[in-house]
């Protein structure tokens, strides 16, 4: 079995005959697909750090990405999240801001990321720039932003992504897609960007304020660079040389690949 040589449709789907089958994979394809990294001469070391805090050295990468045309959208992240009993669940989802105070995201209160928000306030994001072989994983605890800040972001949307966000009850069961285009199709009689969609109450913002924040570049042979910030643990010995000194209450360390 192979890969089935076929046209994608417009739609994201392969565009198949009634006799077409796709088959699985062959286990010795998918092993060895893997693509080349950073060459050894353009290692990422402490040296190459603009600020001894993370929040600096996340808005340079950040804007890196932003000016690279084959990352789409460089503001796409991971979100993964968990249950008081410790069962986990991840998606993608949006940043719409950061700066020293954390990292922000919206969504569906009521979703299963909001209610395992609302049991275990922890999460962590993984944001990754294929294209310049860099990621950024973030962890730390998640709070509700205020209700105005909240108000203010939902009005800013397009009206239509207002309504989408109105109309779902996100993660819940539906019958079919229709129910979603019938309620969209009421709404858009009713709001237009001078009415704008009052905001849910089930919808609104979180921020994560980190407390560890990893900036990793890929590189040829495996041989990757890991850099962590993150907040120092009681006991935590700065000696130069495993643990670095670093401003804001941050420390460093470089992590084996």
């Amino acid at each position: 079995m192979s890969c089935i040589d076929k046209t994608i449709s417009e739609n994201g789907e392969f565009e198949l005959d009634d006799d077409d089958e796709i088959g699985m994979l062959p286990q010795q394809k998918v092993r060895g697909m893997r693509m080349p990294y950073m060459p050894r001469g353009q290692s990422f070391t402490e040296d190459h750090l603009i600020s001894h805090e993370p929040i600096a050295q996340f808005n340079l990468w950040f804007q890196l990405a932003c000016q690279v045309d084959g990352i789409q959208e460089p503001n796409a992240m991971s979100l993964a999240t968990a249950t008081k009993e410790g069962k986990p669940s991840c998606r993608m989802v949006l940043l719409k801001g950061f700066s020293q105070d954390g990292f922000i995201f919206y969504t569906n209160y009521t979703s299963r990321k909001g209610k395992e928000l609302e049991e275990n306030p922890f999460a962590a994001l993984n944001f990754h720039w294929e294209p310049i072989k860099k990621c950024v994983r973030i962890e730390g605890k998640v709070e509700k932003v205020n209700d105005a800040e909240s108000t203010e972001y939902f009005h800013s949307r397009p009206v239509g992504s207002q309504i989408g966000s109105a109309i779902s009850e996100q993660s819940s069961c539906i019958e079919s897609r229709s129910i979603l285009l019938e309620r969209e199709q009421e709404m858009l009689k009713l709001y237009s960007d001078e009415n704008p969609v009052p905001r849910p109450i089930t919808w609104g913002g979180y921020i994560l304020i980190p407390n560890s924040i990893e900036f990793w570049q890929g590189h040829v042979n495996r041989v990757h660079d890991r850099i962590r910030f993150r907040k120092p643990d009681h006991g935590d010995k700065v000696d130069g040389v495993l643990l670095h000194a670093g401003d804001n209450g941050w420390v460093y360390e470089r992590l084996s690949p």
